[in-house]
């Protein structure tokens, strides 16, 4: 009996469909499998589904604007590093549908290879997702348990409309911020005993240098077809599209390692 064939789904609904599912443990199902029939080419390089304004988010956490969000402090209580651990889960619950959202909104502008970076990247998040509410549920706690930041999809909704700003915005300055505090706070969880969420951190910073790193060549690949000078022009995008400036210190050396040279934000403060 011949076997019938398979037809290949498009990329685009199947990540659609990734943004409007709430539920974290089906978002991040949803997103690991896609990156697996990615890979293996089960979906076509079909972009035209329109991505909606903002994902599908769950009944909780409860979501607040920054002004609102408590204070967590920086004590030594479980409490306290349990309030951290979920805020850190929220920003990787986020980023699931930031680098979803970036192959389906923009894929159709790039190479295939974009898709085959970003699809590496939704995959990770998803992973550091698993791992940081794994760690609240062994310190008695879950993802949804805090309320959280509600200002995170700001900067993926400002540059909807341009490549160059989305990569210039999310993971050139947000993600290459990460890289910047991390180290600090691995060892603030070191220092109080904690050594499996230090781990968990540790795993998710080097991750992170890549996902930078993909931005910076994404970025430059794009300036480039355009022919704009791409220093320049990350700093009049980040002018325009990022508000607070950009703030002291750096980790230069790991953002060296991702390509963002000093070129881009030194003189930007």
């Amino acid at each position: 009996m011949n076997k019938i064939a398979k037809i290949p789904l498009a990329a685009g609904t199947v990540i659609r469909d990734i943004l409007l599912t709430p539920d974290p443990a089906a978002k991040v199902m949803a997103a690991r499998q896609a990156t697996r029939q990615w890979r293996k080419g089960q979906l076509t390089g079909d972009f035209s589904a329109v991505m909606p304004d903002v994902p599908a988010r769950p009944a909780h956490p409860e979501l607040l604007r920054p002004g609102q969000m408590p204070r967590r402090g920086k004590g030594t209580s479980i409490a306290k590093r349990i309030a951290l651990i979920h805020a850190l889960a929220h920003i990787e619950f986020v980023a699931i549908d930031l680098a979803y959202d970036m192959i389906g909104r923009f894929g159709a502008a790039f190479p295939p290879a974009f898709a085959d970076d970003w699809f590496r990247v939704g995959a990770e998040e998803a992973m550091h997702f698993v791992l940081l509410d794994r760690r609240l549920r062994e310190m008695g706690s879950f993802y949804g348990d805090l309320p959280a930041h509600d200002g995170l999809w700001d900067a993926a909704k400002e540059t909807a409309y341009d490549p160059s700003a989305r990569l210039a915005i999310v993971p050139m300055v947000l993600e290459a911020r990460g890289l910047d505090i991390t180290l600090d706070t691995v060892k603030r969880f070191q220092e109080q005993g904690d050594s499996m969420t230090a781990r968990v951190l540790n795993r998710i910073y080097h991750d992170e240098i890549n996902h930078v790193s993909f931005g910076t060549k994404w970025f430059e690949w794009h300036c480039e077809r355009q022919k704009i000078a791409p220093h320049s022009h990350w700093k009049n995008l980040v002018k325009l599209h990022f508000r607070g400036g950009l703030k002291p210190p750096f980790n230069d050396s790991a953002r060296q390692a991702a390509g963002l040279t000093q070129d881009y934000y030194l003189g930007i403060v």
